[in-house]
């Protein structure tokens, strides 16, 4: 049999037993997308060697003057920026591989410098140090809806090494008026020792806050008044990764050769905060009621049954990062063959850019410009997945103009 008409067969047979909120549909569902990527356009899993787009333009060339204690080189893998609407900006070094040196820093473009923030005390940890006054690893930063510069640490000194507890997984808030740590949310008792603390979305309205764990998989809700947490959805279909992750046409390993899995890793919420968006690093875009996650927080067993609320989205493919807009147009980064797709609010995917320079976009950002910020970061190249780093320098941080601003109640 042909491989469209099995595909074709399956998707019949999905139609005809369908069981709304059933967890046995959802992973007929996850079956049939495993299918559907040997001849969706959307996961085609090649490298592009095409031309560059030129709406796709070069915005920050991350390569800076030499190192002091206070400075970074730009050879260090960035994966994440964020901007103010007064035009300051902010960068993360991932530090995956081994590099030291500061993790967020302040970017002044005019200068081409950086300045560690919230200072070089919090950016400088060493063994020893108080865990909670520093930051460890720091896997993204973000301006939330407040105005603040927040930022998640993962607590693990190195990639694939055991969390730091209870003391090392955090979320740090910085004033960016004051330049000062107004709060810090201890998370240990949320994670585990293999947990991978990834990254966070706000809804102001309900007053939570959502994170994904790509290490021990699961969502993690975050009461932003008291600090309370509640891990959901654990080990469940949608925040497991069903494949490995795969970059420029390749199944990604560690560095001892097994295949690298990451778990719960990318999320969104809806402009009017109705729907929470989230999938693994290997793609499969799903989406629950975030009704359903609030109430969950404060009763374990509708906590214990949240898989009958979830459904799938999109069938995104391996990806690096997503971002939200105000119209909700959720965009998502092809780490295999360089693209940025949109997906429209009812679902439909199309393609926004195309470029062979947008390799391994991670964490991207929609600024008060209307400009769509894609850090190509190659994390891919880098050492955790080869025992050595192959990452081209400098590298390079992206802006496609999309006609729209940022969704309201996800920064300012």
């Amino acid at each position: 049999m042909h491989l469209e008409s099995f595909a074709s067969n399956m998707l019949d047979l999905f139609a005809a037993t369908a069981q709304p909120r059933t967890v046995k549909m959802y992973n007929l569902i996850h079956t049939g997308c495993l299918l559907l990527a040997l001849i969706s356009p959307f996961c085609s899993g090649q490298r592009y060697y095409g031309p560059q787009d030129p709406r796709v333009e070069d915005t920050l060339t991350l390569e800076h003057v030499s190192r002091k204690q206070d400075q970074v080189t730009g050879s260090e893998p960035s994966n994440g920026v964020s901007t103010t609407p007064d035009g300051r900006l902010f960068v993360l070094y991932a530090r995956v591989d081994g590099s030291t040196g500061p993790q967020v820093v302040e970017y002044n473009q005019k200068t081409n410098t950086t300045t560690p923030y919230p200072n070089a005390q919090w950016n400088n940890y060493t063994e020893g140090d108080d865990p909670s006054r520093h930051l460890i690893r720091t896997n993204s930063q973000r301006i939330g809806p407040d105005g603040n510069l927040w930022i998640v640490d993962v607590g693990s000194p190195g990639f694939g090494e055991p969390v730091i507890l209870p003391n090392g997984p955090k979320l740090v808030v910085v004033n960016v008026t004051t330049d000062e740590v107004c709060r810090v949310y201890p998370m240990g008792n949320a994670t585990l020792y293999n947990s991978l603390l990834d990254d966070i979305r706000f809804n102001p309205g309900t007053g939570f806050a959502y994170l994904t764990d790509a290490g021990a998989p699961a969502l993690i809700i975050l009461n932003l008044d008291s600090g309370d947490t509640r891990r959901v959805l654990i080990d469940d279909a949608s925040t497991d990764a069903y494949m490995p992750v795969s970059a420029e046409g390749n199944l990604l390993r560690t560095a001892e050769g097994a295949f690298q899995r990451i778990y719960a890793d990318h999320l969104e919420v809806s402009p009017v905060g109705k729907w929470f968006y989230y999938q693994p690093a290997n793609g499969g875009l799903s989406r629950i009621e975030t009704k359903y996650l609030d109430q969950a927080f404060y009763n374990s067993t509708l906590a214990q049954v949240l898989s009958q609320y979830r459904e799938p989205y999109a069938h995104t493919p391996s990806t690096g990062g997503t971002a939200i807009d105000a119209n909700g147009n959720i965009y998502v980064s092809d780490t295999d063959s360089q693209r940025i797709i949109s997906i429209y609010p009812n679902g439909t995917m199309t393609l926004l850019a195309q470029d062979p320079r947008l390799l391994w976009v991670d964490a991207m950002w929609i600024d008060s410009q209307q400009r769509l910020w894609m850090p190509a970061t190659q994390l891919n190249r880098g050492t955790p997945f080869n025992n050595e780093s192959f990452i081209e320098k400098p590298l390079h941080v992206y802006t496609i103009d999309i006609g729209v601003g940022p969704s309201a109640i996800d920064h300012a």
